[in-house]
């Protein structure tokens, strides 16, 4: 059975290309999440921000990323733990060299009874760390998908920037793949 969860971590091209490399995964997109009253507003009258307003750090959007995924191949305990070895969860505002609002870390959810799991996935990650985590845990209340150049960036970019290190796209490649005999 598919599901649909929203994560943000920062630039949305490489969280996306990222996200892709999983086994589970069968559809991602780029775009933005969770903004201010005024701007989900517009997005629900088909005229949601830009990506150069939401570059202004005034709309309160996150780049984020949709993700549909199998939930028998892919279990939302391991997206999420693979998610959080991907960002630094916390930092505040920021990712890599990616700072502001926009680049903040969340996981936005539309099914309630994925927050029991979000939760337990919080607890268990934070408890490596000795600062609390930054990472905003919040239904989703509006998405807005980025325009059709940021969709699948580093596919068709693959030396445009990205925070995240090459090692972790390998990382995710082999993650949750079944080893055949």
């Amino acid at each position: 059975m598919t599901k649909t969860i929203f994560l943000a971590g920062g630039c949305f091209w490489g969280i996306q290309h990222y996200l892709k490399q999983i086994n589970g995964i069968t559809e991602t997109q780029a775009g933005f999440a969770n903004g201010d009253e005024e701007y989900a507003q517009r997005v629900a009258e088909g005229n949601g921000p830009t990506y150069e307003e939401v570059y202004t750090d005034t709309t309160g959007f996150a780049e984020t990323v949709r993700v549909v995924y199998d939930d028998e191949v892919l279990p939302l305990k391991k997206l999420l733990e693979l998610y959080f070895l991907c960002i630094e969860p916390t930092s505040v505002n920021r990712q890599g060299d990616d700072e502001g609002t926009r680049y903040r870390t969340g996981i936005y959810y539309i099914d309630p009874e994925d927050r029991l799991v979000i939760d337990e996935v919080y607890r268990a990650v934070g408890h490596g760390y000795s600062s609390p985590l930054a990472v905003e845990v919040e239904p989703l209340r509006v998405f807005q998908p980025a325009s059709d150049y940021h969709q699948d960036y580093l596919a068709k970019n693959p030396d445009g920037y990205c925070h995240i290190p090459e090692a972790l796209f390998e990382m995710a490649r082999r993650a949750n793949r079944k080893v055949e005999n």
